[in-house]
């Protein structure tokens, strides 16, 4: 019997005992045709490997991700996962899509064909991530988007709602409709969630709509409330703590959950890897091989219904990695429908610039050069104090804390550069408005200097944070001339830099070279003063109006759990 490949003498993960067994793996048309030891005399091979040894396991599927939080265009990105023995991603592409809208995920799409990996779709349902009166984005994806890309070859969901207020309390919210229309007219998909500690009746509520997933940081009270009322919980790395680990194996929870990325910065991604970082810190945390590799193979394919994959077992895809160990999860050898796309012994192919995008969507950035005055807070009081909203940052966690401080006023200017504050502006930039919204950041923050970006979730509106406005500026305008980046800079001079000119928020680099510039814009913040341990993500997220507590649109302060609009000065 003619078969395209025979691999031999391997140890092959069978999914459905979650141990490993001896034998050979034959392989016909990009699909496993046979696991075992016997009959495989009768196979004439095209192609034979011997696996001396190493351990074979199914490709890993991460079900939620961003491509963009790679800053990195699809292609680039999808050959890092090859290299991770990544074979199967779901990209939820919704930061495309709050600036290009069904345009950009369509271009996303697209630039994903040629991947060697399959790039998967979930339905940005949340763009923009709240609602125009609370943000601005560039585009919104509409109910008639919705139904389009509902019809779209490789879309497997709907991506995360995230405005979980409007989800319980809005029962004519755009989210609720979303939700209502795929549940009637395609029940199968999965229908995934954003609901950072939300507990009690309101989770209850959230999952009754039709939501029953959630890749937020987990607590182990919130893990078990969540499993308790049927959610799958998607575990990301700031939730891969030792109690959480400790909680899943007690009680044998490998049905409940899968591991995933969520994001992964670009240098994170050069010099750590990607999901296969998460399975081996299971490992190390206590979890047995067979149950992290579950995790991040099995649970995450039946999730989605993607019953031809997850396995090693004959009908499923060929998707494969061989592995030197269990511990160090030393990825060695990676196939895509029997085909290897990575091989570590090889030279790697030098990667190119992408040019995948249409033109103008390098110039999305609609925003004249900025004079300081754009940085000055006038008040109606002359002279004294006056209590300002102040977000805290804390290290660990991109969520802040609501604080208030009292802030000299001078000839009626809120001077807040004499004090431990920062200030942080957000200008709308998708040509629209030219709103401005100010605030007032404390804690583990910059204490010098300034750094400006147009990578802002979800809107991707031009953020600028600094101590004071000579260096804002100079920041701001930065961006504003290459169309989109991260720029840190001291004493007007620019120390740390990342062009990102697709969209404003992609960069068309070689992963190597895009990673090299995000590390020496996250060692700039450091020198600063930004105390985190993700400080770009911690910068990014202060304007994400869902994601707890106090966050600045170019509308102004947002209470998230209220979903409302508050002043900065309130008294």
């Amino acid at each position: 019997m003619k078969i395209n490949l025979l691999l031999k003498n391997a140890r092959i993960f069978n999914a459905y005992f979650k141990q490993f067994v001896s034998g050979d793996i034959a392989i016909l048309d990009g699909k496993f045709l046979y696991i075992g030891t016997e009959e495989t005399d009768i196979f004439q091979p095209e192609k034979i490997i011997d696996g001396q040894g190493k351990y074979v396991i199914p490709g890993l599927i991460d079900i939620h991700m961003h491509i963009e939080s790679s800053m990195a265009a699809p292609l680039t990105f999808s050959q890092a996962m090859a290299k991770n023995g990544v074979t199967t991603i779901v990209a939820e592409p919704h930061e495309m899509g709050n600036v290009f809208g069904l345009e950009g995920i369509k271009a996303m799409i697209d630039a994903a064909k040629d991947c060697p990996v399959d790039v998967l779709i979930a339905i940005p349902s949340s763009v923009p991530s709240t609602s125009p009166e609370l943000e601005t984005s560039g585009r919104e994806i509409a109910f008639e988007d919705l139904q389009e890309m509902l019809d779209m070859d490789g879309v497997i969901c709907l991506g995360e709602v995230m405005n979980y207020v409007d989800v319980v309390y809005k029962q004519d919210s755009k989210s609720n409709q979303f939700i209502q229309h795929v549940k009637k007219t395609k029940p199968h998909l999965a229908i995934e969630g954003h609901c950072p500690r939300l507990v009690g009746l309101e989770l209850s509520r959230f999952i009754f709509a039709g939501v029953d997933s959630d890749h937020t940081e987990q607590t182990v009270a919130g893990l078990k409330e969540r499993i308790a009322n049927g959610m799958f919980v998607e575990i990301q790395e700031k939730s891969l703590k030792q109690e959480i680990v400790d909680y899943l194996m007690e009680h044998r929870l490998y049905e409940h959950f899968a591991f995933v990325t969520d994001d992964v910065m670009p240098d994170s991604l050069v010099q750590r890897g990607h999901l296969n970082v998460l399975v081996k810190k299971a490992i190390a945390l206590g979890m047995k091989p067979e149950n992290a590799i579950y995790a991040a193979t099995f649970t995450p394919a039946q999730r989605m219904g993607l019953k031809d994959r997850g396995s090693i077992a004959p009908g499923k895809i060929a998707d494969f990695v061989l592995l030197d160990n269990l511990q160090d999860f030393n990825i060695c050898r990676t196939f895509k429908k029997g085909q290897e796309v990575f091989n570590q012994g090889e030279v790697a192919v030098e990667e190119k610039v992408d040019h995948s995008f249409p033109p103008h969507f390098y110039k999305s950035v609609q925003l004249p050069l900025l004079t300081e005055d754009c940085f000055t807070i006038k008040t109606d009081k002359a002279d004294g104090l006056v209590t300002c909203r102040v977000m805290i940052v804390s290290s660990g966690t991109t969520f802040t804390k609501e604080e208030f401080f009292e802030i000299p006023v001078r000839n009626h200017v809120l001077d807040w550069e004499s004090t431990s504050c920062c200030l942080a502006v957000v200008l709308e930039r998708h040509g629209k408005n030219r709103n401005m919204g100010f605030g007032l950041v404390g804690g583990d923050v910059i204490k010098h200097g300034a750094v400006a970006t147009t990578y802002a979730h979800d809107h991707h509106n031009l953020l600028v944070l600094g101590k004071n406005h000579k260096d804002m500026l100079k920041a701001a305008n930065c961006v504003i001339e290459r169309q989109g980046g991260y720029y840190v800079v001291e004493n007007d001079a620019v120390i740390g830099k990342a062009d990102l000119p697709i969209a404003g928020i992609l960069s068309d680099k070689p992963l190597a070279e895009l990673g090299k510039e995000m590390a020496g814009v996250k060692k700039a913040l450091q020198h600063l003063g930004y105390e985190h341990t993700n400080s770009i993500m911690s910068i990014s997220t202060l304007s994400l109006p869902v994601s707890q507590e106090l966050k600045l649109t170019d509308k102004g302060l947002i209470k998230v759990n209220e979903q409302k609009l508050v002043p900065l000065i309130i008294e």
